[in-house]
């Protein structure tokens, strides 16, 4: 298998038609946890439309996505903020999550040059560790390591660096489950560095 051919397979797992989904966001702070509930609809990489659901100072809070331009409605102002810019690099509900890191799910083949740098075992399973280098301007992560999972071909674990070369966040997975014939994980785990 090429690293073309690995990363092909991975976006393919990650990225579907369409979906539906029920997520839920666990945001710990210093002093309390926060657990906010949403349901997803997806279609393709372009349109995305999210409703937040719990706890009720979020609830009927709403996001929808076309293309590159995302808008948030928010029931206690009654109005709708199209984020853009400087903004999207803000948290998501308090998390570590940034808006840039919802918008960017084109697939990766398309974003990144990809080279092997090794392989690792990690709790028994083996992965490939991959170098991915921006080939597009303007990503959020110009470089960025992941370690590929070789029997689910996921990205289990990725570093995501800045230009300039600092580690700025981690990104985990975890709860993998064949879902309509594909591998997807059920865990999510963002952290700033």
């Amino acid at each position: 298998m090429s690293v073309q051919d690995i990363i092909r397979a991975m976006d393919e797992n990650l990225n579907a038609k369409s979906r539906v989904l029920t997520s839920k966001m666990v945001v710990h702070g210093r002093r309390t946890n926060r657990t906010i509930e949403s349901k997803n609809w997806v279609i393709g990489i372009d349109l995305a439309f999210t409703e937040y659901l719990s706890p009720p100072r979020e609830k009927g809070t709403k996001m929808l996505k076309l293309g590159d331009k995302l808008w948030t409605y928010s029931p206690q102002t009654d109005r709708v903020i199209q984020i853009s810019g400087h903004m999207l690099r803000q948290s998501v509900m308090g998390s570590d999550m940034s808006y840039n890191d919802m918008m960017e799910d084109r697939p990766l083949i398309e974003l990144y040059e990809a080279s092997l740098e090794g392989s690792v075992e990690i709790d028994g399973r083996s992965h490939w560790i991959m170098l991915l280098e921006a080939k597009v301007k303007g990503l959020s992560y110009p470089k960025r390591r992941a370690w590929i999972d070789k029997e689910y071909l996921l990205p289990m674990k990725e570093e995501l660096y800045a230009k300039s070369g600092k580690l700025l966040k981690t990104s985990t997975m975890s709860g993998v489950r064949k879902v309509q014939g594909r591998w997807f994980p059920s865990q999510f785990i963002y952290k700033d560095e």
